[in-house]
């Protein structure tokens, strides 16, 4: 190995929710392994843990993310995933039959929230550059604008002028899901805590590696967070996760941004070795890449026999068919990218 080079976690084992997979890339989840503090805390979990309920409102944890983050604990909200955390705002912000504005395509999760939720949905299509269109958010008058920034499934990234533009118009609650925040190179974090309209949503389960503790958080103005904190309601986050979480905020966080800064580098890799096989993925802020195909699910089938397990969107608007592929550590996107030649071939 040469000298000041990072040395590479090994891959982490595929998930067993598509077996005969041996290579899951399909959930975006860290490739890269767990944190040291998690899975230390997780071997010494108390009986308590288990027989006792959870602190009702994670006290520790909003403590260990207003650290980590320059915030203050009543500036931040905690819950099971951060979809749990979005249910909740959008509940606190938008009454039955009133509207939720959001970007088609984005997090399959919004609409389903939207219809639980008893709200009209208000899909906006992105610019032929892929950036948000401000004005058709604004224009659709909706007490909530959900955005996400790098977005799912594309990975691209809102320009700051685009984003800024939404916050200054928006004539009421702004929700921007930063789930894959830690791959890209900004963010709107700090405005959150300066701004009444705000609710940056973030989630431990991408770049944090604990998709199984299931611990998402938002970060807003104290006001705005109490108002979601009355929906959110008590006992979201379970006492081990909990305490995995505060763990690795407190001992793993350079850890964390060691394994974002190797995803970025083989996602960069990833993309290069798409294009020059002849796809044209999309570019890409987050730690997966999507992939304009002519038959997603075809091609993600045919991915699956030869032991690569991709997720298929049929029909994205203004994209078609595509597969994504989530970024890991080699040989993940060798082998990716040699299971979708095979598959198209």
């Amino acid at each position: 190995m040469g000298r000041g080079m990072t040395p590479r976690p090994p891959i982490a084992a595929a998930a067993a929710t598509t077996a005969p997979a041996v290579l899951d890339l399909s959930d975006n989840t860290n490739l890269y392994g767990a944190p040291p503090a998690a899975l230390r805390i997780l071997r010494e979990a108390a009986p308590d843990d288990a027989t006792r309920y959870p602190s009702a409102y994670s006290d520790a944890l909003r403590a260990a993310l207003a650290r980590s983050l320059g915030a203050t604990p009543d500036q931040v909200t905690t819950g099971c995933g951060s979809d749990d955390v979005l249910d909740s705002a959008i509940r606190t912000f938008a009454a039955p039959g009133e509207r939720i504005a959001f970007c088609d395509p984005t997090f399959s999760m919004i609409p389903v929230l939207a219809e639980r939720n008893r709200l009209v949905q208000a899909p906006v299509p992105f610019t032929a550059g892929h950036d948000l269109d401000a004005e058709a958010l604004l224009a659709t008058g909706a007490p909530v604008i959900y955005l996400c920034s790098p977005n799912n499934p594309t990975g691209t990234a809102a320009s700051g002028e685009a984003i800024a533009r939404v916050l200054g118009g928006a004539s009421g609650v702004v929700l921007m899901d930063e789930a894959y925040a830690d791959f890209a190179a900004a963010n709107v974090l700090g405005e959150a805590t300066r701004r009444e309209n705000l609710l940056v949503v973030r989630t431990l389960s991408k770049a944090f590696g604990l998709a199984g503790m299931r611990v998402g958080y938002g970060v807003g103005a104290p006001a705005l967070i109490a108002r979601v904190e009355t929906a959110r309601g008590p006992y979201k986050v379970g006492a081990a996760a909990e305490r995995a979480a505060t763990g690795v905020l407190t001992e793993d966080l350079e850890w964390v941004r060691e394994r974002a800064r190797l995803a970025v580098g083989d996602r960069a890799r990833l993309i290069a070795a798409l294009t020059v096989a002849g796809l044209r993925p999309l570019p890409s802020a987050a730690n997966f890449v999507l992939v304009p195909v002519a038959d997603a699910e075809a091609c993600a089938r045919r991915m699956l026999e030869a032991g690569v397990a991709v997720r298929a969107f049929a029909g994205l608007s203004g994209i078609g068919d595509a597969v994504r592929i989530t970024v890991g550590p080699e040989p993940c996107g060798t082998r990716a990218v040699a299971a979708l030649e095979e598959a198209l071939a």
